[in-house]
């Protein structure tokens, strides 16, 4: 697994349509088979700031699987307006440090 961190710097007066614009695109995060969750995240500091985690099987996946499919097709015109407002768009591999509270 690995994880993909898209970070956005969103103005106020695009929010609401970037908020509900991904509603709509993560229906095709769902539907695709090598995308194993998301989640986004906006900064209480900052409102503009908003980071989304989305999980791949691995980065080929992503990469190959995911874009050269019909859900990449459908997913993409809803948030290609947004793309001017990424900021970082990385994979990044988990290491061993980590912890949960269940």
């Amino acid at each position: 697994m690995v994880n993909e961190y898209i970070r956005y710097r969103i103005p106020a007066e695009m929010r609401t349509a970037f908020q509900s614009d991904y509603e709509k695109a993560v229906e095709y995060l769902r539907a695709s088979p090598v995308c194993l969750g998301y989640e986004l995240s906006q900064c209480e500091e900052e409102p503009d700031s908003f980071v989304l985690r989305i999980s791949w099987q691995s980065t080929a996946d992503h990469m190959g699987k995911f874009r050269g499919s019909a859900e990449f097709q459908g997913f993409l015109p809803l948030i290609r307006p947004y793309m001017p407002q990424i900021e970082e768009m990385r994979h990044y591999a988990l290491t061993e440090l980590r912890w949960n509270r269940s």
